[in-house]
């Protein structure tokens, strides 16, 4: 979907509102391909842990410096926006973080950029995975 033109007018939070949906839907995704479960109980606790604020804002910072110029302005963008919503469970740095990550997924796909989406998320679930490990441990 694309929004032409008027892209630089829609209000951030509207991307993050997408985004959030494209970073739940490729965790859930992953997790039931990877996994081949049954257990619809294991699978939404890993997710709800994956997409949590806290986990959004450390698969962020592993990623920032893969970003470019551009979409580091995008998510300042969605960070820096001011919402009526409260976070809730996480400290509001970390809620302001996983906005501004779910702001620069949802402009990229407003933009058309389904391939870059794909590349931060592959990066992203590597590194959840990672930390997960670390964290059973």
């Amino acid at each position: 979907m694309n929004l032409g033109k008027d892209i630089q007018n829609v209000n951030p939070l509207v991307f993050a509102y997408m985004g959030d949906v494209l970073y739940e839907k490729s965790i859930r995704e992953y997790l039931i391909t990877a996994n081949n479960s049954s257990n619809v109980h294991k699978l939404h606790e890993t997710a709800i842990k994956f997409v949590s604020a806290k986990y959004q804002s450390l698969a962020f910072k592993h990623i920032i410096d893969e970003l470019s110029d551009d979409e580091m302005n995008i998510y300042k963008w969605g960070r820096n926006s001011k919402s009526k919503s409260q976070a809730k469970s996480t400290s509001i740095i970390n809620y302001r973080i996983s906005t501004g990550l779910e702001c620069l997924l949802g402009y990229l796909y407003f933009k058309g950029n389904s391939p870059r989406i794909d590349e931060i998320m592959s990066i992203i679930i590597d590194f959840l995975l990672d930390e997960d490990k670390k964290d059973d441990k």
